[in-house]
């Protein structure tokens, strides 16, 4: 996992106070532990828009692996996860906040791009939501989104 100060709430939350959201999530996705420049790449096209850190119910979040009770693309046993998620559980347990996790808006669906294993873990340690920082293709749909939290 990155650097928890450099990539945590508190900095994406500043980095949203200077504009500056994007370079926050290409920086964090290819960082070591995430390790994903492709996917930096592919998420921080020119146009794109993001809102965040925001909080979200983990339920809401449309999972590439998880549970076969919740909505994801691949459902997989217990077994599936490797010792990351149990140390990660036992550090949310303990107080700790991970990173916000990187999440894509199509349409009403909110699509898991990065943190799999961090929502897991906090799944497993009986939480609810999770931060997020949601990308958006334009402008007006992150607009439109941002609105319906404020209701």
């Amino acid at each position: 996992m990155s650097d928890g100060r450099k990539y945590s709430v508190e900095s994406a939350r500043a980095a949203a106070e200077r504009d500056a959201l994007g370079e926050w999530v290409a920086e964090f996705l290819a960082s070591p532990g995430s390790d994903n420049e492709v996917l930096a790449e592919q998420l921080t096209t020119p146009g794109r828009c993001w809102l965040g850190p925001v909080e979200v119910p983990i339920d809401r979040l449309n999972r590439l692996a998880g549970p076969p009770d919740a909505p994801v693309l691949c459902p997989v046993d217990e077994d599936y996860w490797d010792d990351r998620v149990d140390d990660m559980e036992e550090k949310v347990e303990d107080g700790w906040e991970p990173p916000p996790v990187i999440v894509t808006a199509r349409g009403d669906q909110l699509v898991l791009e990065d943190g799999n294993h961090r929502v897991e873990s906090l799944r497993r340690a009986g939480e609810d939501t999770a931060w997020a920082i949601i990308g958006f293709a334009d402008a007006d749909e992150r607009d439109d989104f941002a609105a319906l939290l404020a209701e």
